[in-house]
């Protein structure tokens, strides 16, 4: 039986394993997964689509049991996948846990833990800068988290474990500036003040772009040798458009996006930028004024978000990274369709270069398995 019968069928794990096994060892070329990635950034047809892999903790709980396997780096590797993700060790305060039982996450944000039938996640609780009435008032908060309060030199360390069975490509999370912002203040209050009185919530992104500065230098001067990529994020779009004007945008969230960006092109690696939604009208000031090489997540579900209009508008200047649809395929799909999702994300984005499959957010646990387990066993070929 294939790999894709075997998982279909429901067939034993363990035959499954050794099914993916195999595969990769059939497929095994003369590149390495580091040396896939970056000719496929530098838009060069490689041997096979380089592989990402994005889900919520549930489903790496469910793929480690079902494998019977002990770490997600020998998960990673069994499902092909080409990139990792490091992060260095907290070892900071521990956060503050508030009386209703809510708490600050490590950046200063109030969260919730929330249950639903598949799974746990995280809400915003409240906004501890929601009644900021100076600019002097925010940059005194006495929550602005520390450069110091992480332990750079332990990215070192997870390089080495991401790279013990194949050299890989390794990318640094640096965070997204206005998201952080709002989640200070309340988007709603958010996007009101930056019409009222802009100079609230601008110094709040301020002091979070020089955090991520702050963290980006420690980062690189730690470990600049193993970080192949960075990845920012700010979703600027829903399902249907932007949040805001272009206009707004550019005078209010580009400035301090651009600001950081300088620091990072200071070096010799990529930066990919994350907004999920309808982004089309943005892609070219992505590009221009942000000065990005790689666009996620690619929602394909949003409005206008076409891919193979996206790959020929942008395909020679921008490569791709996500594009599996979690709206509707993943969740709600066959087998088949996953995998024929998978065949066309790879035909059509991955044609030339310039593109990194995964889906197009985290998989979520009300995902089959089945359907996890197909989107990693199809052909990576253009």
């Amino acid at each position: 039986m294939t790999l894709i019968q075997l998982i279909q069928s429901g067939a034993d794990p363990h035959l499954v394993k050794e099914g993916f096994q195999k595969l990769w060892m059939e497929s095994a070329g003369d590149l390495s997964s580091h040396e896939r990635v970056k000719r496929a950034l530098d838009h060069i047809q490689t041997d096979r689509v380089p592989f990402d892999f994005w889900v919520v903790s549930e489903n790496w709980t469910r793929l480690l049991d079902y494998f019977h396997l002990k770490c997600k780096d020998e998960l990673l590797d069994l499902l092909g996948i080409d990139c990792r993700i490091i992060s260095p060790e907290y070892i900071g305060p521990v956060p503050e846990t508030l009386e209703d039982g809510s708490f600050y996450s490590v950046l200063g944000s109030i969260r919730k833990a929330v249950r639903n039938e598949y799974s746990e996640y995280e809400e915003y609780a409240a906004f501890p800068l929601a009644d900021a009435g100076s600019v002097a008032g925010v940059e005194t908060w006495n929550k602005w988290p520390q450069s110091s309060w992480w332990n750079w030199d332990s990215l070192n360390q997870a390089a080495e474990r991401a790279n013990r069975q194949d050299k890989r490509h390794i990318r640094y999370d640096i965070g997204g500036i206005f998201e952080s912002a709002w989640g200070l203040y309340g988007l709603d209050n958010f996007l009101m003040a930056l019409y009222e009185k802009p100079e609230i919530p601008m110094a709040i992104m301020d002091c979070y772009t020089e955090l991520f500065i702050a963290n980006f230098k420690s980062a690189m001067s730690a470990a600049g040798d193993v970080i192949d990529m960075v990845y920012t994020y700010d979703d600027v779009a829903v399902q249907d458009g932007l949040l805001m004007s272009p206009e707004m945008w550019r005078k209010y969230i580009l400035p301090f996006h651009q600001r950081l960006n300088r620091v990072i092109k200071e070096y010799d690696i990529k930066l990919i930028y994350h907004s999920c939604g309808s982004v089309i009208p943005l892609i070219d000031a992505f590009r221009d004024e942000m000065h990005i090489d790689v666009l996620n997540p690619l929602q394909p579900a949003a409005r206008g978000m076409d891919m193979g209009m996206i790959k020929n508008r942008w395909g020679d200047s921008i490569a791709f990274h996500g594009g599996g649809d979690l709206q509707k395929t993943l969740p709600f799909g066959s087998v088949d369709d996953v995998r024929g999702e998978v065949d066309y994300l790879c035909r059509t984005l991955g044609a030339g270069g310039g593109y990194i499959c995964t889906s197009a957010h985290y998989i979520q646990a009300d995902v089959p398995l089945e359907n996890i387990l197909a989107f990693y066993s199809t052909d990576r070929l253009v």
